[in-house]
């Protein structure tokens, strides 16, 4: 589609497993196992799972803090890490200058606003930063306001420039890492649970501040959380991940209203309900087992080792992210024995 911003095409992260004397490889820990998606100008693609399911490794790879690594299955030949697509330009393959301008248009909100942001250095500078790594930006003359004008657009004080992270409050330093990633007019923010840290009413004031910026600003967001009611509520489409694998994808009434695949169900099934008659009615599924490592993960399905469907083709076969029905259209699940089950 010609509204496609960036796409994903199977991306891998595999960290090596050293040990002994000579710190030889004896392992990958598979955090990222061949992910796919596409992202839309304009919209919000919420990512959720649960935790260790490798949903911040994705995040530093769409940024590039980690670069994609296959480690050898077999073989002498290095297997293929993924692609990752911004505007039809394989960034992966950049380097140097061209992967610093590419990288203007694909900023981070990082999840802790009390260890993301410099104790040593004022808000101004910590605001002005991406300017220095980017001079062509603002005129250095100009860098001032530009900051204050920053900061005004997040909800906070242009006056409180030069005050240090320790003096304003969580909510507060996370509006001011909201506006660090503003600072060059990215296109896209990869938003890596940027209010877990948070109060709940807090949560709710930066919730509706991205909101309100996306609306003006035309950004598109990567929002990964694993509060499934906060990417509800700001998410167009939703994608599950497991493992590090994604197990369905589709809009946001699909995936929480008709999911199909069973890990998803499992998870809106624990979502606490505040309707005491209603919490009564719904039948909780409880999973089985512990999460495997991803240093060693289940053959097949990686999630047949807890999964009530499981049958002898999920061991050995690894089901593909693809369209399934829903009862009313059909979406993305990767499930042999997808099956949907409507929620209330």
């Amino acid at each position: 589609m010609s509204d496609v911003i960036l796409r994903a095409e199977e991306l891998y992260k595999h960290y090596p497993i050293k040990a002994g004397v000579l710190r030889r490889t004896v392992g990958y820990v598979k955090a990222v196992d061949g992910v796919s998606f596409e992202l839309h100008k304009g919209e919000t693609l919420g990512i959720v799972g649960e935790s260790g399911c490798g949903k911040s490794t994705l995040a530093r790879l769409l940024v590039g803090l980690e670069e994609p690594y296959r480690s050898h299955v077999g073989g002498t030949s290095r297997p293929s890490p993924g692609r990752l697509l911004y505007d039809d330009v394989d960034v992966t393959k950049l380097s140097g200058a061209a992967w610093r301008r590419a990288r203007r248009d694909i900023q981070m909100i990082f999840q802790d606003p009390y260890t993301s942001l410099n104790p040593r250095k004022t808000v101004g500078d910590i605001v002005a930063e991406p300017f220095h790594i980017h001079p062509d930006v603002v005129p250095a003359a100009q860098r001032r306001a530009k900051v204050q004008e920053l900061l005004d657009l997040v909800g906070l004080n242009p006056e409180h420039i030069n005050r240090y992270p320790h003096q304003f409050s969580g909510g507060q330093r996370q509006r001011i890492g909201i506006a660090r990633g503003l600072a060059l007019n990215p296109k896209i923010l990869v938003c890596d649970e940027p209010v877990s840290a948070l109060d709940v009413s807090v949560q709710a004031q930066v919730v509706n501040l991205l909101e309100r910026l996306q609306a003006e600003l035309g950004l598109a967001y990567i929002f990964i959380a694993h509060d499934l009611s906060v990417v509800r509520h700001i998410s167009d489409r939703v994608g599950v991940m497991y493992l590090g694998t994604m197990a369905e994808l589709g809009d946001e009434d699909q995936i929480y209203s008709r999911p199909t695949h069973p890990y998803t169900q499992a998870l809106l099934s624990a979502v606490p309900v505040p309707d005491p008659t209603l919490r009564n009615s719904r039948d909780q599924i409880v999973l089985t087992g512990d999460v495997p490592s991803p240093a060693n993960p289940p053959s097949g399905c990686r999630f047949h080792t807890r999964c009530w469907r499981a049958q002898d083709r999920c061991v050995v076969e690894q089901p593909q992210l693809v369209l399934r029905p829903d009862g009313a259209g059909e979406h993305a699940s990767a499930c042999h024995f997808a099956e949907v089950r409507e929620v209330v």
